[in-house]
């Protein structure tokens, strides 16, 4: 009898408990999808070829018997290293796409643990090319397509100087790095969905299609808004600004300064130009980037009043205290990769309008990791706000900016410096990062505006003890004061307590940011009914928070945190600006952290230039220009991103790993610990424990419920039975079981851990 030999089928994804192979995940139609998938995202940069190839190309070592083995419970297999060797050799040995192919190679490398250095210890892909890797099954030839030379991006604006040349050769890299990741993402989760018989709700409406609808919505909401304020000069001047803003919309893409005092409507001016801008040039989407978690929730409220019912299909808040990269590895340790990936079904900021923070878009920005960087594609054709942008840590501008710069440049995206208090921009430390020549400013005459919305006077306290504030304090029903530190927050709280002060009310992360949202609550209807409201908080009330109190008392810190506290008093100018005052005082109790003492410092090395008005234009240009030469180039860059990418002789050198594991927006070295006072995240902690929710989806439903906690207390916590970790997710989902420790007017005192454990032994 004649023997009849069938060729041997290859799979990529299988599926637990069935040994019938039927309805596997073929690897040939999965590397064909992923290379379709992963070519309509680099097509918006023009990189279609580029991100097909490293699409087709990725899971190429999966063509091994070793790996078929792999999918029924054998050993791990790399199977990322062949894809990347065989994108080097079949390249075309010209320079451009050589250097492109290398650049390939890096995002399939990576596609698992994260874009490695190139080279380095034996997690650098030149190390990994060494390796003596398995032999594929040469049947890869007949399955899949390649689509090798020309992998240069169209109409890319590559720059004449050698540095930045080769930033922008990386970033492309990390641009591919995500239309692979995302792209490899969605075809296992289509897979393991369909498999399941489950269906996927990722239909997202996309911003063109919607736009019009969007600005009928705004325009409808202004109208109502403006009808109903009363005639005063700060409302007209908001009015002013709002028109003028949306006149520049037409403006080419590009590099904008939105430079309002504080109290202005930014907010809604800057969404106003974003939706016109948008319009005009058929941008895909709105990027609403904040300094600060405890803001995220008032600034995506204003757009859900907006855009009323068509909010749930159009926003997303983005902000996690969890570590999303944390649980990605212990995910990929503890379970098989392909129900791993499904698990990890992050968000890729698809939606039409997101609201995050600087901490998610420049950690992604400058990240390694798969999880981080997959969302990275959609800021492509994107207005990316930047609300508050002095905040960006002076240790991290260059690189921020430099990030900024690019995707304006070559992704079509315009990016909104949005601010009260601009950074120096010009400033001679930033030359040749940000394309200053090309930024434009959205609003009429800031000088004028300054002038005009001038609505404060300013003076130096001096030294003062808690005592003598807090006696001051006392005399006024209502006032407002911001120390730099959660300690002294909260000593100063007890002893207005002490003192008797009625509404005497407290404010820091130590209470967690659902909490915070219903503290504000009730300060504006004490604010708006002329009820004692003494508010002591940390800096977390500065930026963006919108309250409006007749006196202001600030601990001395850098100008432009002076100049947000300001922005809480005379808001509204109800009241006259000699009657609003705004002291600054230096705490003879409580040493500011050295860095903000670095800042205030900066701020006194000024002053004589600018003492009859410390909060002008002018003085903020001098002290960031300060602050910049203080810390100088090296201090700009902290990281050195700008020096971690290299090319010489036609091959790369870049240090992906390094400035991915310390490029971090706050160095903190706090944890996060999950107070389940209400429903809620009661109701989210047990669906995860029950296999129900997704970690990544648990991070974020959870995230509004999040006390972030120094290391040594969440171990004392753990320690004394009131801190437990949720089985299987290692340290990532600390919940407090100790109800007590969580006051309502103070939020989490893990200073009372021994004291409670101590309690507890008492029979």
């Amino acid at each position: 009898m004649e023997t009849i030999n069938k060729k041997s089928v290859f799979f990529a994804h299988s599926l637990e408990r069935e040994f019938d192979k039927s309805r596997w995940q073929t690897l040939r139609d999965h590397l064909c999808h992923v290379g379709l998938l992963a070519g309509e995202r680099g097509a918006k940069f023009g990189a279609a070829r580029a991100a097909t190839l490293a699409g087709v190309l990725h899971d190429l070592g999966k063509y091994t018997f070793a790996f078929q083995k792999r999918l029924e419970g054998g050993p791990g297999v790399d199977h990322a290293t062949p894809g990347a060797r065989e994108a080097l050799r079949i390249a075309p040995q010209n320079s451009c796409d050589t250097i492109i192919a290398e650049v390939i190679a890096h995002a399939i490398a990576g596609h698992h643990a994260g874009l490695p250095d190139s080279i380095g210890d034996d997690r650098s892909l030149d190390a990994r090319l060494k390796r003596q890797l398995l032999s594929l099954d040469p049947i890869w030839r007949e399955e899949i397509m390649l689509v090798a030379g020309r992998l240069m991006p169209r109409s890319f604006n590559w720059s004449g100087e050698r540095d930045k040349l080769c930033y922008q050769l990386a970033f492309l890299g990390r641009m591919l790095f995500s239309c692979l990741v995302d792209a490899d993402f969605r075809d296992t989760e289509r897979f393991y969905a369909d498999a399941e018989g489950r269906s996927l709700d990722r239909d997202w409406p996309r911003l063109p299609e919607i736009v019009d609808d969007l600005i009928s919505h705004f325009d409808r909401y202004m109208r109502q808004k403006q009808a109903s304020a009363a005639d005063t000069a700060v409302n007209r001047l908001r009015a002013e600004i709002l028109a003028h803003v949306v006149a520049r919309a037409q403006a080419d893409r590009g590099l904008f300064t939105l430079t309002v005092p504080t109290g202005g409507g930014k907010t809604l001016a800057s969404l106003a130009f974003a939706l016109e801008h948008a319009k005009r040039h058929g941008l895909e989407r709105i990027i609403y980037a904040i300094p600060f978690t405890s803001i995220i929730d008032q600034t995506a409220a204003v757009f859900c009043e907006v855009f009323e019912d068509d909010a749930n299909d159009i926003i997303l808040e983005h902000h996690s205290a969890i570590d999303e990269e944390h649980i990605e590895d212990e995910n990929r340790s503890h379970r098989r990769e392909a129900s791993d990936k499904l698990r990890l079904a992050m968000e890729d900021w698809a939606e039409p309008i997101v609201v995050t923070t600087n901490v998610q878009i420049f950690e992604s920005l400058h990240s390694h990791r798969p999880s981080r960087c997959r969302r990275l594609h959609n800021l492509t054709k994107s207005v990316i706000i930047l609300d508050e942008a002095q905040t960006i840590p002076r240790p991290l501008l260059r690189p921020c900016f430099r990030a900024l710069d690019e995707l304006a440049w070559n992704y079509e995206a315009s990016i909104v410096f949005c601010t009260a208090t601009q950074p120096a921009l010009s400033a001679p430390q930033l030359r040749g990062v940000l394309s200053v020549e090309t930024t434009y400013e959205l609003a009429p005459d800031p000088l004028r505006l300054h002038r005009d919305l001038k609505r404060v006077r300013m003076t130096n306290l001096g030294e003062m003890t808690d005592e003598q504030l807090i006696a001051e304090v006392g005399e006024m029903p209502q006032a407002l004061v911001i120390v730099n530190s959660r300690d002294h927050a909260l000593a100063l709280y007890r002893k207005a307590r002490e003192a008797g002060l009625d509404g005497a009310i407290h404010l820091t992360t130590r209470q967690y940011s659902a909490h915070r949202r219903e503290i504000l609550a009730k300060v504006r209807h004490l604010l708006a009914h002329g009820l004692p409201c003494r508010l002591i908080a940390t800096s977390v009330l500065e930026a963006g928070v919108d309250l409006d109190f007749p006196r202001v008392w600030r601990a001395e810190a850098g100008l432009d945190q002076i100049a947000q506290a300001a922005g809480r008093c005379n808001r509204e100018g109800k009241r006259a600006a000699d009657e609003s005052i705004v002291g600054v005082f230096r705490s003879s109790e409580h040493n500011p952290p050295r860095e903000i003492a670095q800042l205030a410092g900066d701020m006194g090395r000024i002053m004589k230039d600018h003492a009859d008005d410390l909060l002008s234009l002018d003085a903020m240009r001098d002290y960031f220009s300060e602050g910049y030469w203080r810390i100088g180039d090296e201090g700009l860059d902290r990281v050195n991103v700008l020096g971690a990418y290299h090319v010489s002789r036609g091959r790369v050198s870049f240090e992906y790993r390094r400035v991915g594991e310390n490029f971090r927006m706050i160095e903190s070295g706090l944890v996060p610990v999950i107070a389940p006072t209400q429903s809620e995240p009661r109701d989210v902690l047990q669906r995860l424990r029950s296999g129900f929710l997704s970690a990544c989806a648990a991070a974020r439903q959870l995230q509004r419920y999040i006390v972030p906690v120094p290391p040594k207390a969440r171990d004392r916590l753990f320690a004394c039975g009131h801190v437990r970790f949720v089985e299987g997710f290692t340290d990532q989902f600390a919940e407090l079981v100790t109800p007590s420790l969580y006051r309502e007017d103070v939020g989490l005192l893990w200073e009372d851990a021994d004291y409670l454990s101590a309690e507890n032994t008492i029979i």
